[in-house]
């Protein structure tokens, strides 16, 4: 929806938020700008009717400003539909910083960040991604309590990645089962693109139902040591999407799914933590469908994270949270008979369980924002 200027005397220019491609309905869109620290910020609410917008912080090297806010978008909007298809009373948000998470972040900079946070009033609850550890949420709670995700010490869920690997795994088992007509792991070839916090434990997992992985990554360190740890394959480049593999996990960044990549595909089955895999969801989920690869949408699949974290929310039990988190493969297996039974995508049999969800709250008239 690009929108333009129609006077004859100016050039047309493109609407630098509501022109955006990835603009989907967003209720809010906040940017924050701090230049004692340095801080650039942008905080995206898409949708709070089913209470408020939860999502986590990004903090990364963006080429530009037009990148970062494209994320952002596509990001809060992809936490609503996690959110409302794992059955949680929460919105989608998201937030990015950008900058250098290695050499640019410091204990000044995330405390001024909290207070952003805190200026919107419990709209936006924050907590870890990419670039971010349970550290910096615990910094982030001195200045604000709408942040999640802080370490148990301090009253919270800890670090989400072992429950957002836990979410994944059960939903690549669901997905394999599917496909194959076993969930037996034992000798899979299986892909792990990124192996960073969620990667890693995911590897775990795999190792120990014996499967054959190869891991990439652009972090050498870090692809070296997991090797060494679970004796898995390393493949270096990006000319990874032709390997002979069953099953492929990307848990890096989104949109590795495009027009160049699914030609290549010879996996079968597709499940993994990134986050908007797929860079044209209607095109590229049907493109997937006809090559007859099992998809299991990201927003499923990597929601342990977000489930994890609605214990400190909700007061929910530990226990419970991982029961939840260990039912993605109940509802991976529902998803995808209802995608096959109604000849629809994965993607929008997904979608169009968590959109009834929000607006079947719309009607009942008990919206919580």
């Amino acid at each position: 929806m690009t929108l333009r200027t129609n006077s004859t005397n100016t050039p047309n220019k493109i609407a630098p938020v509501f022109g955006q491609n990835s603009f989907n309905k967003h209720e809010e869109i906040v940017f924050f700008n701090d230049e004692e620290t340095g801080l650039k910020a942008i905080v995206g609410i898409h949708n709070s009717v089913l209470g408020p917008a939860l999502g986590g912080t990004r903090m990364w090297n963006y080429d530009n400003e037009w990148d970062a806010l494209n994320d952002v978008l596509r990001l809060s909007r992809g936490m609503t539909y996690k959110a409302a298809v794992s059955g949680l009373d929460l919105g989608g948000g998201k937030a990015v910083i950008i900058g250098d998470a290695t050499t640019q972040k410091t204990d000044i900079l995330m405390r001024k960040f909290g207070k952003f946070i805190h200026s919107l009033g419990g709209k936006y609850l924050t907590a870890e991604d990419m670039g971010m550890e349970t550290r910096d949420m615990d910094i982030i709670r001195e200045v604000t309590p709408y942040v999640t995700g802080v370490s148990e010490e301090k009253g919270g869920s800890g670090n989400p990645s072992p429950s957002t690997a836990l979410g994944v795994f059960m939903g690549l088992k669901a997905a394999t089962k599917f496909q194959f007509g076993s969930d037996n792991l034992n000798g899979k070839k299986i892909l792990v693109q990124g192996v960073g916090h969620v990667g890693e434990i995911l590897v775990k997992h795999l190792t120990d139902e014996g499967a054959s992985i190869i891991i990439n990554d652009i972090n050498e360190e870090a692809i070296e040591r997991i090797s060494k740890t679970y004796n898995t394959k390393i493949h270096r480049g990006t000319d990874i999407y032709s390997l002979d593999v069953d099953i492929y996990a990307p848990c890096a960044m989104g949109a590795t799914l495009n027009d160049y990549s699914i030609p290549q595909l010879k996996a079968k089955v597709i499940a993994g933590a990134a986050n908007n895999q797929l860079a044209n969801e209607l095109k590229h989920s049907k493109l997937l469908q006809e090559k007859g690869i099992t998809y299991a949408p990201d927003f499923l699949v990597n929601a342990g994270g977000i489930i994890n974290i609605y214990r400190e929310i909700k007061n929910i039990s530990k226990i419970d949270a991982i029961h939840r988190t260990e039912n993605i493969y109940n509802t991976t297996l529902e998803i995808l008979a209802m995608a096959q039974k109604n000849e629809i995508t994965t993607h929008q049999a997904a979608f169009n369980l968590a959109q009834k969800r929000i607006n079947d709250r719309k009607l009942s008239g008990e919206i919580t924002r």
